[in-house]
Formats: structure tokens, sequence, C-alpha cells
């Protein structure tokens, strides 16, 4: 059993999921940051509560050799979106899209599946493979 998904087991546990793990450098601080989600929201007591599960396992059990922070967290309302779940989850929600090659799109996901999405945008129906895309991401209108 890898460690993501022991780390997932360890957050289902406590009632949430696991989204993405991602390791970034703030400040010259190496991060390792586990992204949660949970049907009705993500709380800072359930970050915490996962938080002190996951800090004794990674210490038995270390993702990476040099020192790091651990955080827990939501991924938030605008959030990337890298793996066919993440789209498949985010449907019905306004996208923000870079085609590789550098084209910008911008519209609701309609539909996700295991090969691509479809995006509605102004111009119609748009049909992307993921091996297309650049990065994605969730956004929200604030007007």
């Amino acid at each position: 059993m890898n460690l993501e998904t022991q780390i997932a087991k360890i957050i289902e546990a406590n009632g949430a999921s696991l989204y993405d793990i991602e390791i970034v450098t703030e400040f010259e601080e190496t991060i390792f940051r586990v992204l949660i989600t949970k049907a009705g929201g993500v709380d800072l007591d359930l970050c915490a509560d996962i938080s002190h599960e996951l800090s004794p396992f990674l210490d038995v059990h270390p993702p990476m050799s040099q020192k790091y922070r651990l955080e827990v967290s939501s991924p938030g309302i605008e959030r990337k979106l890298t793996k066919p779940v993440h789209f498949k989850n985010a449907i019905g929600e306004k996208v923000k899209l870079k085609i590789t090659g550098g084209d910008k799109v911008k519209g609701t996901l309609k539909s996700a599946d295991d090969n691509g999405i479809v995006v509605e945008t102004k111009q119609g129906d748009e049909s992307f493979e993921y091996g297309a895309l650049g990065t994605a991401k969730t956004y929200f209108d604030w007007n």
C-alpha cells in the first residue's frame, strides 16, 4: 500500500476525502500540504483532527527525506483540477483552462470522464483531452 493510499485511509476514517497532496516551498520552508474535502465543507477542527492523526503516522513513514511542515487544509472554492476525479466532482462549476500551446478557455464544466472534458463556452461546447490541458482550475464569479 503506497503512502497516498494510507493517508487517504486516515482522512476517510475522519469522514473526509483526500483531494490532493502538494509539496511546495514557501519562504524557504518545505510544506507537505494535504488537501481534503467533505460534503458540507471542511472546518478548522476537522483539519486539526486529521493533522493530529497524520503527524505521528508521517513521523514513522516520512513523505520525504528533508525537513518539512505538515499542513492540512481545504483546496478552497477556487481549486486546481489535476486528476480526472477532480474534474468529475467539479461538473457544473465554472472553470478556467490553459490549453497546451497558449490558448485560454473559460466556461462551465459540462461533463468529464476518464479521457477528457467538455466545457460550455460562449462559442458553444468545446471538448478537450486531459493531455491537451496545461492548467485547469475552478473559479468563483465574485460579482
